[in-house]
């Protein structure tokens, strides 16, 4: 709290003047027009694509555009965005293509465009210093740096007008008062090094005991919103890193209440407007508490981890919405976002025609155009369609109250017939919207996001049996094996139009070893295993800090921005130290190796007080705590129909099990015990074994009861 309180007046002139000026106003000037093309036609992400016809002089991130600021002494702006962003849409049309605009940000600035998705490094940076600055952040995101990238300024969307004044007032405060603004650049520079750094990690914590993870629903339950699901506020994310930890709290506890919090989210998610009701998939966030309004654009990360919280949610407790949700989820991805090579591209815009959510809304005479009046009646009740709209401009978005199943008890009808007439009305709507201007994809694939997507076919198939997801899984696993895996076992982040590019982050290292992992434990491909093995010790050897035992965002060979960061808390995404330090523990006890154990150990001790404090920021870390507390369980099947008897043992959700199978030299664990010529499943827990069984239903019912604690950990094995 000091320190923001220094910065804040150490920014009072600058940013006073900008306050003045903002409030003041200026004379409009009518939007010109560029048709000249800058260097932004020549970039790989989309989304600075979209830029190239700015009158505005914009770089990509390059020492070209650095040395340039340094060598005119000029303040650098860093402008950050995404492809179906509505806001960086906005600002782009209202402010980057008007050439009074332009005019000052050429004259007196460097001017960089990023793609937050292909340069999350850069980006974590500048978000940083906005919520320093402003205790909130967002896009687009509109920093001002001096020539050496140390910022002193930085906010979120600005009208135009708005904008000129702040930049004017800036140039004019460098040239005037640069040692105030190198004051504040050098103290705002700092607080973002020590902010979610070496500095902010907790005491070694190595034992942790049952009792302690129980208290960690103490610092959770308040956030609750117990009615809607999810976490209260005005806006409503998904955030499905929650609901995961949450579903193996109740798994590991017992507790009723945490299960019913988790399927009152998903339920509601599900009957939201936030769900696309008639395509699948899911949108960002919604406007709104309620889950209705949704910031209409589509991520891929979003959908990959949601596919695989219904999915294990589905094995919990089994619906026949949960599996719709997954099906057409999986619908979704496939015929929006497919890049046609085994991969998937990051996202669908939230505009289409300049409107947000166009693509997707109803007015009731577009559904009358469209079905006959049986089923406008049906649609527009199970739908809650609106004569004069639900949303804007007479405009509905669907959403439901109940489940199929509900409201088919509650208007007493026949199932199937219900079921047939909404099919039919959905697809004559769906048919439909796809003749309308589809909303533009944004075809770049990433590493990290595509790994996510691995892992949602993987659930999938553990939970509905599919043989197609988990086709597709291994497809998608071979595509970044191809495009994005080089033969030292580093990463590549991106790949669009047949070219890899961009280091790799952390949490493609992370994320993919984790898919890698996953998939080995699904099919028994030591292939597989081998790879998360080498990638994590890519990662080991250029990204681990050796001294906290955290691992960086970047890497050792390409740090060069002002400030090194550590993504620890988890947010959208599980952070990428959390992910790897569950990939430890994993790979730990399938190649036994007691260094990886180690690390991992070491990497939840320096968390672990933030984690119990705050558990809502740090849910893929209290998995950890959880699955420490309880201890994990080593579950090996092998034999002749290994894989079969695998996918029966985890058709049950078993979050904290590590599946290992294959042939015997491939299991170090249980090497020397091993039966031939027999298909047995050994259930073990730190390293002791029970007698083998062959049927998967004892198996189960073993681990069961060390679960509820009616029998002693297994010794007989020891």
């Amino acid at each position: 709290m000091a320190f923001r309180i220094n910065i804040r007046t150490l920014l009072t002139f600058s940013l006073l003047i900008i306050t003045i000026c903002c409030l003041a106003g200026c004379a409009d000037k009518k939007e010109e027009k560029h048709a000249i093309e800058n260097r932004l036609a020549e970039a790989s992400s989309p989304y600075l694509r979209e830029h190239a016809d700015n009158p505005v002089d914009w770089y990509e991130w390059s020492p070209e555009a650095i040395e340039k600021a340094k060598e005119e002494d000029k303040p650098i702006i860093i402008s950050v965005g995404y492809a179906s962003c509505h806001w960086c849409h906005v600002m782009e049309r209202e402010s980057f293509m008007d050439s009074s605009v332009a005019a000052i940000m050429n004259r007196d600035f460097v001017s960089i465009k990023i793609d937050r998705e292909e340069r999350p490094d850069i980006d974590k940076i500048y978000m940083n210093a906005a919520q320093l600055l402003n205790g909130s952040g967002g896009w687009p995101l509109n920093a001002v740096a001096l020539p050496n990238g140390k910022p002193f300024f930085a906010g979120t969307y600005f009208p135009p007008e708005e904008w000129k004044n702040i930049l004017t007032k800036i140039a004019e405060a460098y040239k005037e008062d640069k040692e105030s603004l190198v004051e504040t650049a050098n103290a705002l520079t700092e607080g973002i090094k020590s902010t979610n750094s070496l500095g902010d990690l907790g005491t070694q914590k190595n034992e942790i005991s049952e009792a302690e993870y129980l208290s960690v629903m103490e610092a959770w339950e308040p956030r609750f919103d117990r009615e809607k699901g999810g976490y209260q506020g005005e806006q409503k994310f998904p955030l499905p890193v929650s609901w995961d930890a949450l579903l193996q709290h109740y798994y590991l506890t017992g507790n009723k209440e945490v299960l019913e919090m988790v399927k009152t989210t998903l339920d509601n998610m599900a009957r939201g407007g936030i769900y696309d009701q008639l395509g699948g998939g899911f949108s960002r966030y919604t406007t709104d508490p309620n889950w209705l309004i949704p910031h209409f654009e589509k991520m891929l990360y979003d959908n990959a981890q949601l596919i695989s919280l219904y999915s294990k949610a589905y094995k919990v407790a089994p619906s026949e919405e949960y599996r719709e949700v997954i099906e057409e989820s999986i619908e979704f991805v496939e015929r929006e976002l497919s890049n046609n090579e085994g991969g998937f591209y990051s996202s669908l815009n939230a505009d289409t025609d300049g409107e947000e959510g166009k693509y997707y809304v109803w007015t009731t005479e577009e559904l009358r155009n469209t079905l006959n009046s049986s089923e406008v009646e049906l649609i527009s009740d199970y739908y809650n369609i609106e004569p004069y709209g639900n949303w804007e401009k007479g405009k509905n978005i669907l959403y439901r109250r109940f489940s199929a199943e509900e409201y088919i008890n509650k208007e007493d009808l026949d199932a199937e017939d219900f079921r047939n007439s909404l099919s039919t009305a959905k697809e004559k709507l769906l048919e439909e919207r796809q003749s309308r201007n589809r909303p533009t994809v944004d075809d770049k694939s990433l590493t990290s996001w595509n790994a996510l997507m691995i892992d949602a076919y993987l659930d999938a198939f553990l939970a509905l049996g599919k043989e197609k997801y988990l086709d597709k899984a291994i497809k998608c696993a071979e595509f970044l094996s191809d495009k994005m895996l080089n033969p030292d076992y580093s990463l590549w982040r991106s790949y669009k139009d047949g070219k890899s590019g961009i280091n790799a982050f952390l949490d493609d290292y992370a994320l993919l070893s984790k898919a890698y992992i996953n998939l080995y434990q699904t099919t028994f491909n030591i292939e597989w295993l081998s790879k998360a093995q080498k990638i994590t010790g890519y990662a080991i050897t250029h990204f681990r800090d050796n001294e906290s035992g955290m691992f960086y965002y970047t890497s050792n060979e390409h740090n060069n921005l002002v400030a090194r960061k550590m993504e620890l808390d988890d947010n959208v995404i599980p952070s990428s130290n959390s992910v790897m330090a569950q990939n430890l523990l994993a790979l730990g006890t399938l190649f036994e190796n007691e260094e990886y154990m180690v690390m991992s150990e070491e990497m939840l001790g320096q968390m672990y007080v933030q984690a119990m404090e705050d558990p809502s920021f740090y849910a893929n870390w209290t998995k950890l705590i959880g699955t420490k507390a309880f201890g994990a369980y080593e579950i090996a099947i092998v034999g002749e129909n290994a894989e079969q008897k695998n996918f029966q043992v985890q058709k049950k959700y078993l979050p904290t099990s590590i599946f290992m199978g294959g042939k015997k030299e491939n299991l170090p664990l249980l090497k020397s015990k091993l039966v031939e010529d027999e298909t047995l499943i050994y259930v073990c827990q730190n390293k002791t074994c029970k007698y083998p069984v062959s049927l998967t239903e004892e198996a189960i019912e073993i681990i069961e009861n060390y679960r509820t604690g009616r029998e002693e950990s297994p010794n007989i094995w020891n």
